[in-house]
C-alpha cells in the first residue's frame, strides 16, 4: 500500500514537471533592427537647449519646430526680442556685447554651430557657440547671456541653475556618457 502511494506521488510529480515546462504561448521573435521605411517629420528643434522652451510661445511651437533654420531669424527674432525684454526689462547688452536685437536674431536661428578647426565649446569666455562639449554648462551660459548684463555679473540669483556638474563622471571613450544610475 505504501509503495502504491509513493508511485502515485512520483507519477504526479513527474507529470506536473512536464505540464509546467510545456507552453504553446511562446512569444514570437522580435526583430530589433531599425525600420527606415517610414516618413519622418521634424517634431522639435532643440539646437540650443532651453531656447525653444523659453523663447517660443506655446501657440507658435509647431510653427517654430517645422521652420527651416535659414528662415527662423526672420520669422521669430522680433518675438524673441519681446520675450527677452519681458524676462529682463533692464537688458542693455550681454557678456558678448550683443544688444537685444542682435542677440535675439542669433538665438532665433536655433542651430548648434560646430567649429571643425578650433575649440569646440558653447561658451568659454572667449569662444562662443563653436559647438558643445558634454561638460559645457549650457543653461548657466544662457542665463548669463540673458540676465548677466555686459560683464555677466548682474542679477547673480538669475545667472546659474546651481547644477555645476553631471551626476556621474563622463567616460573617456565612446559613448562618453556614463551609464544611468
Amino acid at each position: 500500500m505504501k509503495l502504491n502511494k509513493y508511485l502515485c506521488l512520483l507519477m504526479l510529480a513527474t507529470a506536473s514537471m512536464f505540464m509546467t515546462s510545456c507552453s504553446d504561448d511562446d512569444e514570437p521573435m522580435v526583430d530589433n533592427e531599425p525600420d527606415f521605411s517610414g516618413t519622418y517629420v521634424q517634431s522639435d528643434q532643440m539646437g540650443r537647449p532651453a531656447i525653444n522652451t523659453v523663447f517660443v510661445s506655446e501657440d507658435q511651437k509647431d510653427v517654430f519646430n517645422t521652420t527651416t533654420p535659414s528662415n527662423m531669424g526672420a520669422a521669430f527674432a522680433s518675438a524673441f526680442e519681446s520675450r527677452l525684454l519681458a524676462l529682463n526689462p533692464g537688458y542693455t547688452t550681454n557678456a558678448l556685447g550683443l544688444d537685444a536685437t542682435t542677440f535675439t536674431s542669433v538665438l532665433a536661428t536655433d542651430v548648434l554651430s560646430v567649429s571643425t578647426v578650433g575649440t569646440t565649446t558653447f561658451f568659454d569666455g572667449t569662444n562662443v557657440l563653436t559647438g558643445r562639449t558634454l561638460a559645457d554648462d549650457v543653461i548657466d551660459v544662457e542665463l548669463i547671456l540673458i540676465f548677466g548684463g555686459p560683464d555677466g555679473t548682474a542679477n547673480p540669483g538669475l545667472t546659474s541653475d546651481n547644477v555645476d556638474a553631471n551626476d556621474k563622471p563622463f567616460l573617456s571613450s565612446f559613448p562618453y556618457l556614463a551609464t544611468p544610475w
